[in-house]
């Protein structure tokens, strides 16, 4: 499947899957976000202490949302790709938030 630079950025981009009689959209389903963050909210962010979560949602945006009434200082969200998620399912921390 090819994608261009601007599809591959965004998580919410529509995929093109090109068949040979017609051409159809998908548009992608939940993806898995990892989400770095510092415990002590209120902090200086120490690279040391930085500890990370993964959380299932559509967007970015809906992450933010649910982890709202958490105390945490979000360094940086990013979703993860199959290879990346595959990666990191191989860890003993990965464990998927039900939030």
């Amino acid at each position: 499947m090819f994608c261009s630079p601007r599809e591959q950025a965004d998580p919410l981009a529509i995929l093109k899957i090109v068949n040979t009689k017609e051409k159809e959209t998908v548009r992608r389903d939940e993806m898995i976000y990892k989400v770095l963050f510092q415990e002590l909210p209120n902090e200086v962010p120490v690279r040391e202490r930085t500890k990370s979560l993964y959380v299932e949602a559509e967007s970015e945006r809906e992450v933010r949302n649910k982890l709202s009434n958490r105390e945490l200082n979000i360094e940086y969200i990013h979703v993860l790709d199959e290879a990346h998620l595959n990666y990191e399912k191989q860890s003993e921390h990965f464990i998927t938030e039900n939030v």
